[in-house]
């Protein structure tokens, strides 16, 4: 198939903050949220584009953006850098034009329209920056070309039960189990009818995306492009076609939906197979490529986990994934849980069902996520650079927010409390 770096460009929204992923999410966008022990959510779409030779990029970002641009640096982790191909970090800016802040994902494309027309591409691809998956996108690209399509939309077929949650559309079934046109599409709809979900890939023709994306801007309130853009195409009986796609796809914007997805990277059968994916990640962000092999101590345990370079496990880990720089020590029981970057797990302590960001110290003794309410446990998150106290007990479902002083956080947090 024929190399589309010079014919196809990207442009990745990766700029959003979503609050259901609670205080994971404060100082970073979600984008740039770490997954899978050694990654973050963004290396997904980047080793997508570098796979797909797709090399010309664009990101989109906003909310707090230091995190992501130090962890894409020059974009030599994805090897997009050349004569022909590179990736551009496109910020909102103040200046002559229509320049302000993003007032939605279609808005943050039109602000960098002079992106698309300095390249003058055949297709531009408009990517989520913050969804787990493997996509080959030249199949994509070959099926808008062959039907001569304004909009192909990358969909993924969900329970008729879940479809409230997504944008869905109707797709015939003109070409089988390839695609077909889009019939209808709903953002959102309190009663689905249909059930393939936008997985927020597009494959435009330019011409179409500037025209549409001006008159948005022009006439509109609202700038997204499930619950604006698609709609205004298909009232002007724009060519708009569905791409069906049948892999592994992440929905990570909630906290339960990022800890499953996690969960999915283990088992004897994974769903989620991020060793096969091949994925890309900048390894010098928070050096990792610098950290001493994993040691285990003579009476650790671990089992069904993922548990990467610089973690020293002296105690037990079970069904859980522990980012480099862990240290579990001795009596510390770690079960269904995800641990970021650098984080001291004390003696005797133990931890079930949480997500704890970067730099935390879990005082000895600690207890959290002990409280089960009906119907099984809830994530508890515990938000970066916290010390928790010894001996302290924090039911499940709690939220410790960031960089909180020990006497803020005490010795008992009862299940459902937020600590601010």
């Amino acid at each position: 198939m024929e190399r589309l770096k010079p014919k196809t460009i990207a442009m990745v929204l990766a700029g959003g903050r979503v609050d259901e992923l609670n205080v994971l999410t404060r100082y970073r966008p979600k984008s740039a949220v770490p997954f899978g022990g050694f990654a973050r959510v963004i290396d997904f779409p980047l080793s997508n584009l570098m796979s797909s030779g797709i090399e010309r990029v664009a990101i989109l970002a906003q909310y707090r953006s230091f995190s992501l641009i130090n962890h894409i640096g020059s974009g030599a982790s994805w090897d997009m850098v050349g004569r022909n191909r590179g990736v551009s970090i496109l910020p909102p800016s103040k200046g002559y034009g229509p320049n302000a802040w993003y007032r939605g994902s279609a808005d943050a494309v039109y602000q960098n329209l002079d992106f698309v027309a300095l390249h003058q591409p055949r297709e531009v691809l408009v990517l989520s920056g913050d969804h787990v998956y493997q996509m080959d996108y030249r199949p994509l690209i070959a099926y808008h070309r062959a039907k001569e399509a304004d909009l192909t939309i990358a969909c993924l077929r969900v329970p008729i039960t879940e479809a409230h949650r997504f944008g869905v559309a109707e797709v015939g079934e003109e070409d089988g189990e390839t695609g077909g046109r889009v019939l209808r599409y709903k953002e959102k709809p309190a009663r689905p009818r249909f059930c393939w979900a936008s997985m927020t890939i597009f494959c435009f023709r330019p011409e179409v995306l500037a025209e549409v994306l001006a008159v948005n801007a022009a006439e509109d309130d609202s700038f997204e492009f499930g619950r604006d853009i698609i709609p205004r195409l298909l009232h002007e009986r724009k060519r708009i076609y569905g791409y069906k796609f049948y892999g592994y796809w992440g929905y990570t914007r909630t906290l339960e939906e990022y800890w499953q997805t996690s969960m999915d990277l283990l088992g004897p059968a994974p769903r989620l197979k991020i060793e096969e994916w091949g994925i890309r990640t900048n390894l010098e962000h928070r050096h990792i490529r610098d950290c001493q092999p994993l040691r285990v101590g003579s009476g650790a345990f671990i089992q069904n986990s993922l548990v990467y370079n610089g973690c020293v496990v002296e105690g037990r880990v079970e069904n859980s994934i522990l980012f480099p720089g862990v240290r579990v020590e001795k009596g510390a029981v770690v079960k269904d849980s995800v641990i970021f970057f650098q984080t001291r797990i004390g003696r005797n302590s133990r931890l079930e069902k949480v997500v704890s960001d970067v730099n935390n110290v879990i005082g000895a003794g600690a207890r959290i996520g002990e409280e089960a309410p009906p119907g099984g446990k809830e994530v508890t998150v515990l938000g970066w650079s916290n010390i928790i106290p010894e001996d302290a007990v924090i039911g499940s479902d709690c939220t410790i927010y960031p960089a909180l002083k020990p006497e803020k956080i005490g010795k008992r947090i009862r299940t459902g409390e937020i600590v601010r």
